[in-house]
């Protein structure tokens, strides 16, 4: 039995404190407990996210989005029923009590996740000149730039696979050579990799006119400069399982107003309003998409991601957003490139 010192939260805690929590523990889950330490129940990424998709803010309190009906294992009680139901449910980490209900540790059980291959395809865009990035980019493409001690595409690649893809289409440019020279056909890496070639700038969506074929279940699409650890796997399962035919990875953006906003009804000044701060979802540069977006995509023109979203959203199309709350970094420009590389050793430790 494990301890759960630090995967415990009170009720009460925000969605804030919560993710922490969980980012900090990389099970995926937290244990809430009262002000007693009775255990309460479980809270997991996807319950926050569908309560942030529910418009809950990041401050409010994790109380109306606790899974109550949790299982749990009792301290020297036979608990083969749990067991079974939460081998059938896959449920791989689950919270101990003692006779009274207080939590007292935790039980996982399997030590290593198994892996289920899938056939869905990741199609990977690493064609950008990285402009914001020279003189680092001058002769080597921006995908290829080291963070840790392996190149940024490396990292992402290797978070893919360890969720099961193995199947990824690379849509390369600009010193596509460096690219191609270090992956080859994917072997070396216990992948398998193809290439589109572009040869004018087709935006972060036109390359996939070229792809039609290939293409036929749910795909991935992501930029080659992006640092995260988000679950594939379950964002995967949120488009399926939503009927979505486009699902965009959004992360949520805070802005402070820098002064007082002051609000009018009637003529009148009704409130005034201090520096508030407001909250938006942004493009996080990771889509789910259903080949039937693919028809969307003229053959050889230029295409942005969001445009493509539009398009959808026009046709009446399902579309969902999908919030990232694990790590996630946008490396553009030489200072995120800096934090990257100052953070990688914490974020991804062991790979």
């Amino acid at each position: 039995m494990k301890t759960v010192q630090n995967l415990h939260l009170p009720l009460g805690a925000t969605i804030r404190q919560a993710m922490k929590t969980i980012d900090d523990g990389a099970l995926g889950i937290a244990f809430v407990i009262d002000q007693n330490s009775q255990f309460i129940g479980t809270l997991s990424d996807g319950d926050i996210r569908r309560g942030l998709l529910n418009d809950m803010s990041l401050d409010e309190a994790i109380d109306s989005i606790v899974n109550e009906q949790s299982i749990s294992f009792t301290q020297g009680a036979d608990n083969q029923q749990a067991l079974q139901k939460a081998n059938e449910n896959k449920i791989l980490h689950v919270p101990v009590v003692d006779e009274n209900g207080l939590l007292i540790g935790l039980e996982s059980l399997t030590p290593v996740q198994q892996i289920t291959p899938k056939s869905n395809k990741v199609v990977l865009m690493v064609g950008g000149m990285g402009t914001r990035l020279r003189p680092l980019t001058d002769n080597i493409p921006k995908p290829m730039l080291k963070v840790g001690d392996k190149p940024i595409l490396e990292t992402i690649i290797e978070n893919f696979k360890k969720h099961g893809y193995h199947q990824f289409i690379l849509s390369v440019s600009y010193k596509a050579e460096v690219i191609v020279a270090h992956f080859g056909d994917g072997a070396d890496f216990g992948i398998e990799i193809e290439y589109v070639y572009e040869d004018k700038r087709m935006g972060t969506a036109g390359a996939l006119g070229f792809m039609k074929d290939q293409l036929t279940e749910p795909f991935f699409v992501m930029n080659g400069d992006l640092l995260t650890n988000v679950n594939f796997e379950h964002m995967l399962d949120a488009h399926q399982q939503s009927s979505s035919l486009a699902t965009m990875g959004v992360r949520e953006y805070d802005y402070q107003v820098p002064y007082g906003v002051v609000k009018v009804d009637d003529g009148q000044i009704s409130a005034i309003e201090e520096k508030p701060i407001q909250q938006f979802y942004v493009n996080g540069g990771i889509y789910v998409l259903d080949h039937k977006m693919l028809d969307l995509v003229p053959r050889d023109a230029y295409l942005d991601m969001p445009t493509l979203f539009e398009k959808a959203i026009n046709a009446q199309m399902k579309t969902i957003p999908y919030p990232i709350h694990e790590y996630w970094l946008d490396i553009g420009r030489h200072e995120e490139y800096e934090k990257a590389n100052n953070e990688y050793a914490m974020v991804f430790k062991g790979q």
